[in-house]
């Protein structure tokens, strides 16, 4: 679900992001949501999408992805946040998600 979501975002963004205030960046290193989108497609989606994989195969290194992957979107959810301040429900969501996975992660067994 967070991979989908990160990828359905980043791709919103890398568009235009054209019902989102291109105001929200100002102050940020950005100019426009192409850069933010690359970076939730590839860094959060993709991890999101790396342990999922992880995870439903048993491979060696899910309980790895797991954490990599709850950090990753901690930090991006937290950098958001920090940028564009609180703005949107699934902000809270998304934390709480990447809680759950660092948890999860962390009672994965270790192989």
């Amino acid at each position: 679900m967070l991979a989908l979501n990160a990828f359905g975002g980043g791709i919103y963004g890398i568009m235009g992001a054209r019902e989102v205030p291109i105001e929200w960046l100002e102050g940020s290193p950005f100019k426009s949501y192409f850069i933010p989108g690359l970076i939730l497609i590839i860094c959060v989606g993709g991890s999101a999408w790396i342990a999922a994989m992880a995870v439903f195969k048993r491979r060696s290194h899910a309980r790895l992805a797991a954490l990599a992957c709850g950090m990753i979107t901690l930090i991006w959810i937290a950098t958001q946040v920090a940028i564009i301040g609180y703005v949107s429900w699934l902000q809270p969501t998304i934390a709480a998600m990447a809680m759950v996975i660092l948890v999860l992660g962390w009672l994965f067994p270790k192989n």
